[in-house]
């Protein structure tokens, strides 16, 4: 079933897949995405951690010590720790981000949630959010992993991405359609 999804490819969709089978059949698919969350976090919030992800410079052996260390540390134990080391020791840490993402799409759609992300000018209240949540929830006839990226630069309204579908319902979509339309008439 997952192995022909369409959202796992290359290097990471390989390896998201694999951590994935062997969450589900030991029935830690929570467990280990907590903790890929938690690694994901540090990639974020440390330079150092991320240059040590993507500089190729470093030895397996150098990242596999330094990874150990920030996961004892971070209290990341079990499969997704095993994952992690393996995944510096075979020298695609690189791909780690790609691995964390495929990963969560994989149990996403094992549990029916669909993943949507909206873009604002500026950060939704929680009623805007939970009214935007409930519409798509409605409209997709299921649980929705909801996403939210502000760019000022739509000027007011929002952008919707879920799955193939998109609805640019922004102010400044509608202001260069009035521009088209006056330049054209």
């Amino acid at each position: 079933m997952a192995s022909s999804s369409p959202i796992v490819s290359g290097i990471a969709g390989r390896y998201a897949l694999a951590l994935f089978e062997l969450a589900k059949e030991s029935k830690a698919l929570d467990k280990v995405g907590d903790a890929l969350d938690t690694f994901a976090a540090l990639l974020d919030s440390s330079a150092d951690l991320d240059r040590l992800v993507k500089n190729p410079v470093f030895t397996a052996d150098e990242q596999v010590a330094a990874l150990d260390a920030v996961l004892k540390k971070a209290k990341i134990t079990g499969l997704a720790a095993n994952f992690l080391k393996l995944v510096a020791a075979k020298r695609r840490l690189f791909a780690v981000r790609g691995m964390i993402s495929g990963y969560k799409a994989l149990v996403a759609e094992e549990l029916g949630i669909v993943s949507a992300e909206v873009t604002v000018a500026a950060p939704l209240s929680d009623k805007n959010r939970e009214a935007v949540l409930k519409a798509l929830e409605s409209q997709a006839g299921s649980k929705i992993s909801l996403t939210e990226k502000v760019d000022p630069a739509i000027i007011g309204g929002l952008v919707v991405k879920m799955g193939s579908r998109m609805i640019d319902a922004s102010l400044k979509t509608k202001l260069n359609a009035m521009k088209l339309a006056m330049n054209n008439g």
